[in-house]
């Protein structure tokens, strides 16, 4: 599940990734939390969370990040990922210089960084 991360900018969609991400996880709490944010600030930042309590994603998911990821390509001016899970670490990098925002990844113990650096 997600988990919404409070405390950040309005502009700033912060969600913590608990367990096995599903595709009514998108549905449910990524999707209409970041069109909303779109909707009323035109452009959004995110930071991602996959702490020790993250296992997987589900491939519907997976399918679903993919599709949301290239429908708001340009919407996003940053993007975080906090996370000591290595495979996660590894996709991340390998993406990010097709994607038209900055994009860090953050190790587990860095998340306060995270936040300064999507916040800034």
């Amino acid at each position: 599940m997600f988990e919404i991360i409070q405390g950040l900018p309005d502009n700033v969609i912060g969600l913590n990734a608990i367990g096995t991400i599903t595709d009514e996880d998108y549905s449910n709490v990524l999707i209409p939390h970041t069109e909303k944010v779109i909707r009323e600030k035109g452009k959004a930042r995110m930071l991602m969370r996959f702490g020790p309590d993250f296992t997987n994603y589900t491939m519907g998911a997976m399918w679903d990040d993919a599709h949301f990821g290239m429908k708001h390509l340009r919407e996003f001016e940053k993007l975080a990922v906090v996370s000591d899970v290595a495979w996660l670490r590894n996709t991340v990098t390998f993406f990010s210089p097709f994607i038209p925002a900055p994009v860090r990844v953050f190790s587990d113990a860095q998340l306060e960084q995270a936040k300064t650096w999507i916040a800034d």
